[in-house]
């Protein structure tokens, strides 16, 4: 039996999400929108689409949200994007009531979904779903730090001009400009990446990972689509496939890496039930520090909600 996904947001990232997981094959996707047409033109495009890709069309895009009944994951994308000079904080008022109005009515009718969230301020919106849904934490998964890490490895590969592909990265914290790219845990085909780059060279790379989402929003004049919708869709695999992925994601911590009731990017083995197991990675006394002071600046995002 196929599985069932809903992508709330059909703008650029929703898109994206929809069209990666329709070109997987293994999930009818319903993709959800407020402007009328919107979504079921993106549904019908994507569908013609599998014609010429090999995959059978069963995208239906909507404006309300009585064809996502019995969804098995739930992706919610929808919210204001930033602009330039924006910070990701910024958005917090306005997208927590968005994200809370789409929660409420996706979980009405898929009680037992796993609900990923890439809506920014992604942390705090994290909050706002697991608030709304009263889900279990396990089953509200932030997509924040697979991006973070595809960022961190990409500038990896082109500093050295090697492949993407031998590129084993990792980055942890809140997704915004305190993530902490986790340079102990990075190698370059299994070679430590400060056996190949100096360290000035490599505090290079970790300060452009930390503002990667805003060097793309500055010259595109919004945010990213293109590696969060696949992103996103790779959670959405994980969890779909029940791989048991091992994936830095934002989840919800009680306790792990000293850090209480707050949601923050850290390794997760990923599976049909959502987050499985909270990874523990060692880390430097330095990489500690630094995922204290993420977690003390999500904290103050998190505080201006209404709901947490």
């Amino acid at each position: 039996m196929r599985k069932k996904v809903t992508v709330i947001g059909a703008g650029n990232v929703g898109a994206t999400c929809a069209q990666e997981l329709a070109r997987r094959d293994y999930a009818d996707v319903v993709l959800v929108d407020i402007i009328p047409n919107f979504p079921q033109g993106k549904a019908l495009d994507m569908n013609q689409a599998g014609a010429v890709l090999g995959y059978e069309p069963t995208v239906v895009g909507a404006n309300d949200y009585d064809a996502t009944d019995g969804s098995d994951v739930i992706v919610i994308t929808a919210g204001k994007p930033r602009s330039p000079g924006m910070s990701r904080d910024d958005l917090v008022t306005t997208n927590e009531a968005i994200v809370a109005s789409v929660t409420k009515e996706a979980v009405r009718r898929s009680r037992e979904a796993v609900i990923v969230v890439v809506s920014n301020p992604l942390d705090a919106m994290c909050h706002v779903a697991k608030a709304v849904s009263r889900f279990p934490r396990n089953r509200v998964v932030g997509m924040a730090g697979i991006l973070d890490t595809a960022r961190f490895a990409a500038f990896i590969s082109q500093e050295l001009d090697v492949s993407v592909k031998d590129v084993t990265a990792m980055v942890l914290g809140g997704h915004g400009d305190q993530m902490v790219p986790v340079v102990s845990a990075t190698t370059v085909g299994g070679v430590p990446l400060s056996e190949l780059l100096s360290r000035s060279r490599i505090a290079k790379l970790v300060e452009r990972t930390k503002f990667g989402g805003g060097e793309i929003v500055n010259l595109l004049g919004t945010s990213a689509w293109y590696a969060p919708g696949a992103a996103a869709a790779q959670m959405v695999d994980a969890i779909c496939l029940d791989e048991k992925r091992v994936l830095p994601c934002t989840a919800y911590l009680e306790g792990e890496y000293g850090i209480t009731g707050l949601y923050m990017g850290v390794p997760v083995k990923l599976g049909a039930g959502g987050v499985e197991e909270v990874v523990r990675l060692k880390l430097t006394p330095e990489e500690k520090k630094m995922l204290r002071a993420s977690a003390a600046a999500v904290r103050e995002v998190v505080s201006i909600l209404k709901r947490s």
